[in-house]
């Protein structure tokens, strides 16, 4: 069974290299600020004794007044995990950057979230519907779904 880093461990491992990019941290969650997931993601990669080098899962999840877009990471040589998370405040052209070049597993993960929910991922090189058919009205998994009709 691997072992969850906690929130306050990761924020301070994080902390150090990238000392305004974290927002909060709480058990074994750690937020960061949309605008710096990439540069934690590569950070949390390749940082010795850190390396997360398998990317679990992407998801995305509507609170109404925000979006927070999720990442479980997993250290294979060090049999540790990560949880990872940004919020994205406005409802109108949610935006992350993409974590593509950095896990390739994100690649179907992101476009999925992309397809149900309407978050972008800036700099996702083919950031189009996954489940749904091009052309489909709005995205499914939002709170205000219906009303986007």
């Amino acid at each position: 069974m691997t072992r969850p880093w906690s929130g306050e461990e990761l924020a301070r491992r994080v902390s150090a290299k990238l000392p305004q990019a974290v927002e909060a941290w709480k058990d074994t969650a750690l937020w960061v600020k949309p605008q710096s997931l990439r540069q934690v993601a590569q950070f949390l990669k390749e940082e010795p004794g850190l390396e997360f080098n398998y990317l679990n899962s992407i998801s995305g999840v509507d609170f109404i007044d925000h979006f927070e877009v999720v990442y479980h990471l997993t250290s294979l040589k060090h049999n540790h995990s990560a949880l990872v998370k940004t919020r994205v405040l406005g409802r109108g052209e949610p935006t992350v950057p993409s974590v593509y070049d950095v896990w390739r597993g994100a690649d179907y993960q992101e476009r999925e979230v992309w397809d149900l929910l309407g978050i972008r991922f800036d700099g996702h090189p083919n950031l189009k519907r996954i489940m749904l058919w091009e052309g489909y009205p709005g995205h499914p998994l939002r709170k205000d779904y219906l009303e986007e009709l």
